[in-house]
């Protein structure tokens, strides 16, 4: 009997440790995700998939004037982005083009939502121990799916401000699908404000007020009557939209749902017949793309989540009337 009761006392410690590790794990994202749009930093840093590789430079400052940041890419074609709270820019022939703010919604380091305790139901996070990034010690959290539908996480927290500064999609075999991570980083102290404290950019590009970036509209929510009846457990609909697109003739449906970690993007539109608008599958790191005809519509699904989940959701999807 006292034997039964120490074996039941200890399953029960291991228990208890067990849940306040995975609350912990859920914590460290919460503080990340506050801290990414809180904190004032500056630096480098790398995105990796495959051979692929992309340097960028970001800088952000959240002050009274609001939270600011400028994104510029160090190679390949010259790519610029700022954002003031609401308002997005970016550099597109030669000229700043005032765009939707939903367009790089996820990005490093803004890749958590401020909302995870959804998590709990599809991930196990495990704590792995500190590890150093960019020259600041990180605490490192694992989120392994309790399904085959989504990806292995694996993150990098400051321990220090919160913010994330390194993360990585595990596909097959634990490999790295793809990876973003600092390389060159300052949180804090003197951070360069010389472009920023103005939304009308005249810091940045010597625009003069009175000749405002040109304004691209073309985002409407809408209730489409599309639905997809295979999604993984916990994903939730966060927006659905009608939208122009480049080369497109007609507005497209996009349906965004998330779980917290992973994003999936239904896109509906006409089917024009194009030599592109075949059933096929394409990937690029972790993010797989799948298109399939449905009657005369060309539906497309696109999701950092393994190809057999975007085939699975595709061949769902359905019209379910308004």
């Amino acid at each position: 009997m006292k034997l039964r009761i120490a074996l039941c006392g200890a399953l029960l410690i291991v228990a208890n440790a067990y849940a306040e590790e995975r609350s912990s794990g859920l914590d460290w994202l919460e503080v990340a995700a506050f801290a990414g749009h809180q904190t004032d930093y500056s630096g480098v840093f790398v995105y990796q998939y495959g051979n692929h590789v992309e340097t960028s430079n970001i800088v952000h400052i959240n002050d009274a004037g609001g939270e600011y940041e400028k994104l510029e890419s160090l190679d390949g074609p010259k790519r610029e982005i700022i954002r003031h709270d609401g308002q997005v820019w970016s550099y597109i022939n030669h000229q700043m083009v005032q765009i939707d703010s939903q367009q790089g919604h996820s990005r490093f380091p803004f890749l958590l939502p401020e909302q995870l305790s959804a998590l709990n139901t599809n991930y196990q996070a495990k704590l792995l121990g500190q590890e150093r990034v960019a020259g600041y010690n990180a605490q490192v959290i694992l989120f392994q799916p309790k399904d085959n539908l989504r990806y292995t996480h694996k993150v990098w927290v400051h321990t220090d401000s919160g913010l994330l500064l390194k993360a990585s999609v595990l596909g097959d075999k634990n490999q790295v699908a793809e990876q973003y991570a600092f390389t060159q980083l300052q949180i804090g102290g003197k951070i360069d404000r010389s472009w920023g404290g103005r939304c009308d950019l005249v810091d940045v590009h010597g625009k003069d007020s009175s000749n405002p970036p040109k304004s691209v509209k073309g985002i409407t929510p809408t209730n489409s009557g599309w639905v997809a009846d295979m999604l993984p457990v916990g994903f939730k609909k966060t927006m659905e939209i009608l939208r122009s697109m480049h080369g497109k003739d007609a507005p497209v449906v996009q349906i965004v749902y998330s779980d917290g970690l992973s994003a999936i993007s239904i896109f509906v539109e006409p089917n024009d017949g194009d030599e592109d608008d075949v059933d096929g599958l394409s990937s690029r790191g972790a993010v797989n793309l799948y298109h399939k005809v449905l009657n005369q519509y060309l539906i497309t699904v696109v999701g950092e989540v393994p190809p057999h989940t975007v085939m699975q959701v595709v061949d769902s999807v359905r019209y379910n009337g308004k």
